[in-house]
């Protein structure tokens, strides 16, 4: 399978995902580490991709959605952007909610 279809799915498998350097039990990345924080904080299940055990997608994942930086979180097949977006909207508590939502209608 080519590394963009491989993106694609684990995107589109998932209603949140996380590609990340590391895991959530082991980020290696303060901005992961953060952002996987926020995520673990919404009290749902969300699926991660760890770029530094691939690397085709972490040479690759900029490509898929015009994105250059990690982590990138999705929710719903859709960007939602990286570490410093994730922590706004965790902050204003709307994280929370489309977290919630997308595993709800999942």
């Amino acid at each position: 399978m080519d590394v963009m279809d491989r993106i694609d799915a684990a995107v589109k498998e998932s209603p949140v995902v996380i590609f990340m350097k590391g895991t959530p039990q082991i980020p290696q990345c303060g901005y992961s580490s953060r952002t996987a924080q926020a995520l673990t904080a919404c009290g749902q299940e969300f699926a991660h991709v760890n770029v530094l055990a691939d690397p085709e997608i972490f040479q690759n994942l900029s490509r898929y959605a015009n994105w250059p930086t990690f982590p990138q979180v999705y929710i719903n097949g859709e960007l939602v952007g990286g570490c410093d977006i994730t922590m706004e909207l965790y902050q204003k508590g709307e994280l929370q909610k489309m977290v919630k939502e997308a595993v709800e209608k999942e």
